[in-house]
C-alpha cells in the first residue's frame, strides 16, 4: 500500500497552519473553515485533534509561547543581572514583532498554555534571584508585558502617516520631533526601536532602585 500523499493532521500541525493564517490574515481570518481550507481537508477533521476554536487558540498560545528565549534568565542573580533580563525582553519582543496578529488573540484570554505558565513561572523565579519581592516581581512581570505586547501591537510612527514637513504649519513640535528622529536614521522602525529601548532602559533602572 503506498503512503499517504498528505502527512497526516495533529495537533502541532493545525497549530502551525493556525500561525501562518493570522499572520497573512490578521486576527479576523482565523476561521475553523479557512484553516481547514489552508491545510487542504474537510473542517470535520480539525475536530478530531482540537475541540474547537477556544482549544485552538491554547495552541496556538502554545506555539507562539515556544519562540520566546527562556534562556537569558538562566543567569539572573543577585548581581549582573541586566544584561540577562535585557536580552529576554528583547527577545520576547521579536517574538510578537514576527507575529503581531496574536497578540489581539491571546493577550486578553486566560494564561493555560504549558509553555506559557512555564514562561511566567521562570521569569518570576529569575527576578526572584535579583532580590525582588514577590510582590514587586509580580508587578515587574506586568510591566514587561505591558512594555513588548503594547510596542509589538501598536507601533508609535504607525500613525503618522505624512512627510513630518507636512504636521508643520499647524503642529510645529511634532513636525521637529519627527525630524530630527529621521535623522539619527532607521526610518519608522528607527524611531520605534529607540522609543522601546528607552522605555526598556528607564524599566531596568527602576528595578535596580528596588533590588
Amino acid at each position: 500500500m503506498g503512503r499517504p500523499s498528505r502527512a497526516l493532521l495533529s495537533r502541532e500541525i493545525i497549530a502551525g497552519a493556525a500561525l501562518e493564517v493570522v499572520d497573512a490574515h490578521g486576527p479576523d481570518g482565523l476561521t475553523m473553515r479557512a484553516l481547514a481550507e489552508h491545510l487542504g481537508v474537510k473542517a470535520a477533521s480539525l475536530y478530531n485533534h482540537l475541540a474547537g476554536k477556544d482549544e485552538l487558540l491554547d495552541a496556538l498560545a502554545e506555539l507562539v509561547n515556544a519562540e520566546i528565549d527562556l534562556a537569558p534568565l538562566a543567569g539572573l542573580g543577585a548581581t549582573g543581572w541586566r544584561p540577562g533580563l535585557a536580552a529576554y525582553v528583547r527577545g520576547y519582543r521579536a517574538v510578537f514583532l514576527r507575529h503581531p496578529h496574536t497578540i489581539a488573540l491571546l493577550a486578553r484570554r486566560r494564561v493555560e498554555a504549558e509553555r506559557q505558565l512555564l514562561g511566567y513561572d521562570t521569569l518570576l523565579a529569575a527576578l526572584g534571584r535579583t532580590g525582588l519581592a514577590p510582590a514587586d516581581a509580580a508587578e515587574t512581570a506586568a510591566a514587561i508585558d505591558y512594555l513588548v505586547l503594547g510596542s509589538a501591537l501598536e507601533t508609535f510612527t504607525a500613525g503618522f502617516t505624512r512627510a513630518a514637513a507636512e504636521y508643520r504649519p499647524r503642529y510645529p513640535a511634532l513636525a521637529g520631533a519627527l525630524e530630527a528622529s529621521a535623522e539619527r536614521g532607521g526610518g519608522p522602525a528607527g524611531l520605534d526601536d529607540r522609543g522601546f529601548e528607552l522605555a526598556l532602559g528607564l524599566l531596568l533602572d527602576g528595578l535596580a532602585a528596588r533590588t
